[in-house]
C-alpha cells in the first residue's frame, strides 16, 4: 500500500486557499525569478552591444538564442512531464511515488545535459551556416556557443530541479537562486567583457558560471528538503514506470517546444536575410519581448501546478475556477504591459545600441507585435491547465498545426512573394489568433477532462 504524505488539510494552499491569492503568491516568485533570468540574458546583450558592437549583439541574442532554445527547450519540455506527475502525486499525498519521480527526474537532467553538450559542440557551426548567419556575425556567434554549451548540465539541473520545487508549491527558492545567478552573471560580465575585454567569450563564460551557481543552490536545497521530495545522490536513477509516465506527458511538451523553436529558427533565418541592422533590432526587441513572455509563462507554470495538484486531489471544480481566475489576471497584466512597452519602447531599445536605424527598426516591430500579445493568452493558460491534468498530446497537436506549421507556411510561401519585414512579423499575431480559437473550443467541450479522470482512476 502506498505511503501517504501526512499533512494537515490547511497546509496546502493550492488545493485549499483562496484561489486568486494563492495564484498570486505562487506567481510572483516565478515571475520575479524569471525576471532576473531575463536580466542576466539582457545584461549580456547590453554590455556586448555597447562594448563590442551591433554584430556581437546580433550574435549573442539572435541566431544563438534561437538555436539554444531549440536544443534546451526539448529537454526542459520533456522534464515538464515530471513536474506534472510530481504535482499530481503530491496533491494525492503519495510520498513514495513522489520520491521515485524526483530521482528519475534528476537522472534525466544529468543525462540530458551531457547529451546537449555533445550535440551543441558538434552541430552549432552547421546550424548557424544553414540559417544564413552573416560572416561578420558568425565570427562572434560560434565562440559564444562553444563556451555556452559547456554549461548544459548545470542549466538543466537548475531548470529541472526548480520544476520539482514548484510542483510541490515552492516557487520562492527558485526565485532566490535565480537572483543569485543573475547578480553573479552581471558582475562577471563587467569583469570579463568590460574589464578583461574578452568580448562574447567573456559573456559566455559569465553565463556558464552563473548557471553553475544556480545549479549548486538547487541541489543543496533539494538535498535538505522535506523527506517526501528530498534528493539523495545515491538514489538517482531511472525508475521505468515513472519514466514512462513522465515521457507520456512531457514528450508532447518537448516536441511542442521543438516545433516552436524550429518555426522561430526559420523566422530567424528569414530575419538574417534582411541584414545585420534588422538582426540587431530583432535581438534588442527580443530582450524587451522577453519581459512579457516571462510574465505569461509564469502564469502558465502557476496554472499547471494548480491544475496538477487539484486534479490529484480530485478537486475538479476548483481546477476550472483557477483557470478562469488565471486568465483574468493574465489579461489585465497583458493590457498594462502592452501599453507600457508601446510608450517607452524607444528608450528601451536605446539601451542596447546607439544606432538610430536599428532603434527605428525595433520600434516598427514593437508597434506591430506588442498590441497583439493578448491574443496568445488562451494558448498558454489553457494548455498549462490541460497539461497539469495530464492531457498533453492534443494541445501539442493544436499548437503544432496552428502556430508552428502555419508559421512555417507563412515564412516559406508568403514572405518570399512580399519580402518585407512587416509581412514576416505578421506570422506571429495571425498564428496566435487561430490557435487560441482552437484551444477555446477544445477546452470548453470538456472531453479532455473526462479522459484524464478515466486515466486517473486506472493508475
Amino acid at each position: 500500500m502506498r505511503r501517504l504524505i501526512r499533512q494537515r488539510p490547511d497546509i496546502n494552499g493550492i488545493t485549499e486557499g483562496v484561489i486568486w491569492k494563492q495564484l498570486l503568491l505562487f506567481f510572483f516568485p516565478i515571475v520575479l525569478g524569471t525576471f532576473f533570468q531575463q536580466l542576466y540574458n539582457t545584461a549580456d546583450a547590453i554590455i556586448v552591444g555597447k562594448a563590442v558592437g551591433k554584430e556581437a549583439l546580433a550574435a549573442v541574442g539572435g541566431s544563438t538564442g534561437t538555436l539554444i532554445s531549440l536544443l534546451v527547450g526539448f529537454f526542459v519540455g520533456l522534464a515538464s512531464g515530471a513536474s506534472v506527475i510530481i504535482a499530481q502525486l503530491f496533491g494525492a499525498r503519495r510520498a513514495q511515488d513522489v520520491s521515485r519521480a524526483v530521482h528519475t527526474t534528476m537522472a534525466m537532467a544529468l543525462s540530458s545535459g551531457a547529451l546537449l553538450t555533445v550535440v551543441g559542440l558538434l552541430f552549432s557551426s552547421t546550424v548557424l551556416e544553414w540559417m544564413g548567419t552573416p560572416q561578420e556575425v558568425m565570427t562572434y556567434a560560434l565562440p559564444y556557443l562553444n563556451i555556452y554549451f559547456l554549461g548544459m548540465i548545470p542549466q538543466l539541473v537548475y531548470n529541472i530541479g526548480s520544476g520539482v520545487l514548484r510542483a510541490v508549491g515552492d516557487s520562492r527558492r527558485p526565485m532566490l537562486f535565480l537572483i543569485c545567478a543573475a547578480l553573479t552573471n552581471i558582475v562577471l560580465d563587467i569583469i570579463l567583457v568590460l574589464g578583461l575585454e574578452l568580448g562574447v567569450r567573456g559573456a559566455a563564460i559569465a553565463t556558464v558560471l552563473s548557471q553553475v551557481v544556480s545549479a549548486v543552490l538547487i541541489l543543496v536545497s533539494l538535498c535538505h528538503a522535506q523527506p517526501v521530495y528530498r534528493l539523495s545522490f545515491g538514489k538517482i536513477r531511472f525508475h521505468g514506470d515513472m519514466l514512462r509516465r513522465i515521457v507520456r506527458i512531457g514528450l508532447p511538451a518537448g516536441l511542442q517546444s521543438v516545433m516552436y523553436s524550429l518555426s522561430n529558427l526559420i523566422i530567424q533565418a528569414s530575419v538574417n536575410g534582411f541584414g545585420t541592422d534588422v538582426m540587431a533590432a530583432w535581438t534588442a526587441y527580443g530582450k524587451i519581448d522577453g519581459l512579457y513572455w516571462m510574465t505569461v509563462s509564469a502564469f502558465g507554470v502557476a496554472i499547471t501546478t494548480f491544475a496538477g495538484q487539484n486534479f490529484g486531489a480530485q478537486r475538479y471544480d476548483r481546477m476550472r475556477r483557477s483557470v478562469r481566475v488565471c486568465l483574468g489576471m493574465a489579461a489585465g497584466l497583458t493590457v498594462f504591459m502592452s501599453a507600457l512597452i508601446l510608450t517607452i519602447g524607444r528608450p528601451m531599445l536605446g539601451m542596447f545600441t546607439d544606432d538610430a536605424h536599428v532603434v527605428e527598426t525595433g520600434m516598427s516591430i514593437i508597434r506591430l507585435i506588442v498590441p497583439m500579445w493578448i491574443t496568445y493568452l488562451c494558448i498558454e493558460i489553457l494548455s498549462g491547465a490541460m497539461r497539469g491534468a495530464g492531457d498533453s498530446l492534443v494541445p501539442t497537436l493544436m499548437t503544432l498545426a496552428g502556430v508552428c506549421l502555419m508559421r512555417v507556411f507563412w515564412v516559406t510561401v508568403v514572405v518570399p512573394r512580399v519580402h518585407r519585414l512587416p509581412v514576416l512579423m505578421l506570422s506571429y499575431p495571425i498564428t496566435w489568433v487561430i490557435t487560441s480559437i482552437m484551444f477555446i473550443i477544445y477546452y470548453l467541450r470538456g472531453r479532455w477532462l473526462d479522459r484524464c479522470k478515466a486515466r486517473q482512476g486506472s493508475v
